[in-house]
């Protein structure tokens, strides 16, 4: 239990060297950064956008099943506890959202830029605060077309980020699951594509850094827990004498 704790606290901490740095620094999110690293960091936002972070999740659910090599029975539970911290992440997220009701930081820029009243903006219906970003950047020849797309999409809350939720509880299940049998490139892979999307959600103007700060915190807890479920109720964690060999030739590579 301590160990998986020690796991996923690191992890954790990991992940919040860039927000926690970001927030200390003063940074504020303004249009007009550097159109590829944005069109970089979109396609990091995309992977956890619905529809494809369904496919993200089978994904990295499937890899996670092989690497750990679980008989089905356990398999299955496996599948079920990782993917339930991953609902529970979002559910804990709507709700805070609608309590909360922090403006995302396009929407500020808006109404500095454009002259709306943030408050009447999120009075709207969906569909109705979509069609009024698209109406008023439709001319705006400053911003991609495709970040103008993402705004009119994405128009609910700001606190905490959903995205970042998603993200770093994949890569802290990863250092929570896989890094007793020694999978370090995968959690190494999940952490840097984890706080690339974290980066997206702060350039691409959706969230400030404390958003992405809390949806850590938050991702930790569900995650840990979720991990100490699988220790209990799917199998050791541990590596098993047959995989010893095989982890220590993996070692030896690195």
């Amino acid at each position: 239990m301590l160990n998986i704790i020690k796991r996923t606290t690191f992890g954790a901490f990991l992940l919040l060297l860039m927000p926690v740095g970001v927030w200390i620094s003063g940074w504020q999110w303004q249009p007009g950064e550097s159109s590829k690293i944005l069109r970089l960091l979109f396609w990091m936002t995309e992977t956890v956008t619905s529809p494809w972070g369904i496919l993200t999740s089978i994904i990295l659910s499937a890899w996670m099943l092989w690497c750990l090599r679980f008989r089905l029975k356990p398999a299955i539970l496996l599948i079920l506890i990782m993917n339930g911290a991953i609902l529970a992440g979002q559910y804990t997220k709507t709700s805070i959202k609608e309590h909360v009701q922090e403006p995302r930081p396009y929407v500020i820029w808006l109404e500095k830029s454009h002259g709306i009243s943030g408050d009447e903006f999120y009075q709207l219906h969906r569909t109705e605060r979509s069609e009024m970003v698209s109406t008023l950047l439709a001319n705006d020849t400053q911003l991609p077309q495709w970040l103008k797309n993402h705004w009119a999409f994405e128009t609910g809350y700001a606190f905490p980020s959903g995205h970042t939720m998603f993200a770093a509880s994949w890569a802290l299940l990863a250092i929570g699951l896989l890094w007793p049998r020694r999978h370090i490139k995968t959690v190494a892979v999940l952490f840097i594509w984890a706080t690339m999307v974290m980066g997206s959600r702060l350039l691409l103007g959706m969230h400030w850094p404390r958003d992405v700060v809390m949806a850590t915190i938050i991702s930790w807890v569900l995650v840990t827990l979720a991990t100490l479920l699988a220790q209990r109720f799917c199998g050791p964690l541990t590596v098993p004498p047959a995989e010893q060999k095989e982890i220590a030739q993996r070692d030896d590579g690195l």
